[in-house]
C-alpha cells in the first residue's frame, strides 16, 4: 500500500480542495468529438490582446534568453503614468492571483483572519485556507435586496476582531458580478481599525460603465491601509500572459516585493501589458463589444424567463432553474462552454462570460434546446 503523503502536509493543506480553473476548449474538443468549441467561462476578452500588444511581443522573442527585469521597472514607469500613482507604489504579479496570495503570505498566519463576503472570488478562502488563518464568511445580500448575493458590508464589518488582518472584496465581485457605490466602500473603509488591510480587487474595473463607481486609486493618500489589486487578464485580453498588479501605500509595496517571488513576471508578459496600456482605442473597442453584449444576453434570458444577478463586469450569472452543473454539462456537448457555480453556494446558476455578437447568439440558440 502506496504512503500517505497528504499526513506529511501541513494540517491546513489536509484538505485544500484546489482552484477549479474553467474546462479549456482543447479538452471539450478531444472529450465530445468537437471541431468548434466556444469558451464563455473564464471572462476572457472575445477581441483578444491589442493588436499593439501583439506586435510588442513579436518583437521581444529574440530576448527571451535573457531573465526578465525583476523590478519591472519600464511597466511600473507605463503603469504610474497611466494610473497616475507613484511606481514605488506598485507592486507586479503573476496575474492578480499571484499578488492576491503575495498580500495573504505578507500579513497572515496561523494567528490571524481574513474576512470575505459569501459568493466572493475563491481565491480569497483557499490563501487564507493555506497558510493556516481563520477564514471569516460575511453574509451576502438577501435575494430581495437591490443587489442580490452581493457585499453586505455591514456583515463584513461585523466579522472584524482583534485577529483580523486582511478584508478582501471584489469590485465587482465575480461570479455574482455586483458592485459597492463610492458612498457604501468609502463609509467602510472610514470604519476599518488601523491594523485591517482592505484589499479591493479590481479584476474588472475596465469594463465599469456606471457613475457611482469608485476611484480608490484616489483614496491611498487617505487610506494607508488600502490595498487596490487589477490584472491584464480580462479587458486587456493577457489572460495567457499571466501580468497584474497591485497599488498600495509605498510601505506595504515593500513589504509585499519582499515576498514576491524573483522574475515573477517574465519578459513577454510585461512588453505586451505596456502596449496594452497605450492602446486605449482597443479598450474602448472591448467596453462597446461588452456593453451591447450585456444587453442581448440579458434581453434574452428575459425572453426564456430567466432571472439574472445585475453585473457590471464582462459577464451574467443565470439562474436556469435546474443544477447549474446539468445545464453546464448539456451545453459542452454542442460546444459551448460556459461556468458552474454551485462551489460559490449557486446551486441553480451558470456564470456566462460576454462574447463576440457570434459567440452570444450561438449560446442563446443552444441554451433553448437544452432548457426545453
Amino acid at each position: 500500500m502506496p504512503y500517505d503523503f497528504v499526513k506529511l502536509a501541513v494540517p491546513s493543506v489536509q484538505t485544500l480542495q484546489p482552484y477549479q480553473p474553467g474546462k479549456p476548449d482543447s479538452e471539450v474538443r478531444r472529450e465530445h468529438g468537437l471541431t468548434e468549441v466556444i469558451k464563455l467561462a473564464s471572462n476572457e476578452n472575445p477581441l483578444g490582446p491589442s493588436p499593439k500588444a501583439v506586435a510588442a511581443l513579436q518583437d521581444c522573442l529574440g530576448t527571451i534568453a535573457r531573465y526578465p527585469d525583476g523590478n519591472g521597472f519600464e511597466l511600473k514607469a507605463a503603469l504610474s503614468a497611466h494610473l497616475e500613482v507613484p511606481a514605488e507604489s506598485i507592486t507586479l504579479g503573476n496575474g492578480s492571483n499571484d499578488v492576491l496570495e503575495i498580500i495573504a503570505r505578507t500579513f497572515l498566519s496561523p494567528a490571524h483572519a481574513s474576512v470575505f463576503s459569501q459568493h466572493a472570488f475563491a481565491v480569497y478562502a483557499l490563501v487564507t485556507q493555506a497558510i493556516g488563518a481563520e477564514a471569516r464568511i460575511a453574509g451576502a445580500n438577501p435575494l430581495e435586496h437591490a443587489i442580490p448575493y452581493g457585499h453586505d458590508l455591514t456583515a463584513m464589518a461585523y466579522q472584524i476582531y482583534d485577529k483580523t488582518r486582511l478584508v478582501f472584496i471584489a469590485n465587482p465581485n465575480n461570479p455574482t458580478g455586483t458592485w459597492l457605490t463610492e458612498d457604501e466602500l468609502e463609509a467602510f473603509l472610514k470604519r476599518m481599525p488601523d491594523q485591517v488591510i482592505v484589499v479591493v480587487d479590481e479584476a474588472y474595473a475596465e469594463y465599469v460603465e456606471i457613475a457611482d463607481y469608485p476611484n480608490t486609486l484616489r483614496w491611498l493618500d487617505r487610506f494607508p491601509n488600502l490595498i487596490v489589486t487589477r490584472t491584464f487578464s480580462k479587458a486587456y485580453g493577457l489572460a495567457g500572459l499571466r501580468v497584474g498588479y497591485a497599488v498600495s501605500h509605498p510601505q506595504i509595496a515593500e513589504l509585499l516585493n519582499r515576498v514576491r517571488q524573483p522574475f515573477n513576471v517574465s519578459i513577454p508578459a510585461q512588453v505586451a501589458a505596456i502596449a496594452a496600456l497605450a492602446d486605449n482605442a482597443h479598450i474602448q473597442h472591448s467596453r462597446l463589444v461588452n456593453r451591447e453584449g450585456m444587453r442581448f444576453l440579458q434581453s434574452a434570458c428575459d425572453e426564456l424567463g430567466l432571472r439574472y444577478l445585475p453585473s457590471i463586469g464582462n459577464f451574467l450569472c443565470v439562474n436556469v432553474g435546474r443544477p447549474g452543473l446539468e445545464v453546464f454539462q448539456k451545453l459542452l456537448r454542442k460546444g459551448i462552454i460556459v461556468r458552474p457555480v454551485s462551489n460559490y453556494g449557486l446551486v441553480n446558476f451558470v456564470r456566462i462570460t460576454i462574447g463576440s455578437e457570434r459567440e452570444n447568439a450561438m449560446l442563446i440558440a443552444a441554451m433553448k434546446d437544452v432548457l426545453e
